[in-house]
């Protein structure tokens, strides 16, 4: 099992810190073919969902929720995948990962082998959409009530 020491999102922001609560961070995710890509990461080392309070897991999944409302409304995807894997990272975190039907990897999850090869076109055009992305985080989670830390 992994120490909190050992870990890396204990040791580490885990990408651009975009929000930052008392219990949880936003990042955005230096992932070259996925801009918009975003972890909601909860700050204390816990495994599973489950190890947290329910009042907790209702505060991390609410936060989840805006992170993936502000990802739709300025990244406009096909799709959004949420997911909560941990295998490699055993520490609780969401991924929002915008989708689309040209991206490297869709329909499969973004982990499988490339399907195609970026177009190079789209993913500018996305990676220009980010800063709107920020201050849509912001904004989602301010009006969910979060405040920052």
């Amino acid at each position: 099992m992994i120490q909190s020491s050992q870990c890396e999102l204990c040791a580490g922001d885990g990408g651009e810190v975009v929000w930052r609560h008392p219990d949880f961070r936003v990042v955005l995710v230096d992932e070259a073919g996925y801009p918009g890509f975003c972890r909601v990461i909860w700050n204390g080392h816990v495994k599973e969902m489950t190890d947290l309070a329910p009042v907790d897991r209702a505060l991390l999944a609410n936060a989840v929720w805006a992170v993936e409302a502000a990802v739709r409304e300025v990244m406009q995807p096909e799709k959004v995948n949420l997911a909560t894997l941990g295998n490699m990272t055993p520490h609780v975190h969401w991924h929002v990962i915008p989708r689309y039907l040209d991206d490297l990897h869709f329909p499969s999850p973004v982990w499988a082998p490339a399907r195609r090869e970026a177009d190079q076109p789209s993913l500018d055009a996305r990676h220009a959409r980010l800063p709107q992305l920020r201050e849509a985080i912001r904004k989602q989670l301010s009006a969910a009530g979060f405040s920052a830390a």
